[in-house]
């Protein structure tokens, strides 16, 4: 799991999603800003629709957070996760890999090339 200070607060998720610079993928948005702090912070956005209940919407929260505790070390960023609205996230195991190979794709494609 993801430390506190690694996280973003509501009020700085609303910045970077109103100025940050998206990277898309097939049912997941990146939005990146830089930041002044030493390390990198992470959110993520689950629409409630997406979901059946909120068990699964938290399993997919600690699933994001346990993957970008291994960029961390990334660039001086904040970044937000925003699985869109389309997406119907399920408490099956093809669902979840599947969430998680488009996240490593936007980490390791979209922001390493981009620094």
């Amino acid at each position: 799991m993801l430390a506190k200070e690694f996280r973003l607060h509501e009020r700085e998720v609303k910045k970077v999603l109103h100025k940050g610079k998206p990277f898309f993928s097939y049912s997941v948005v990146f939005n990146v800003f830089p930041n002044k702090l030493w390390h990198s912070r992470f959110a993520i956005v689950i629409w409630w629709k997406s979901v059946p209940n909120a068990v699964v919407r938290n399993n997919y929260r600690r699933q994001f957070y346990n993957l970008s505790h291994k960029y961390k070390d990334l660039p001086i960023w904040d970044i937000v996760c925003v699985v869109k609205k389309q997406t119907k996230l399920l408490k099956t195991q093809e669902c979840l890999q599947k969430i998680q190979s488009e996240i490593n794709y936007l980490f390791e494609k979209k922001l390493w090339k981009n620094t």
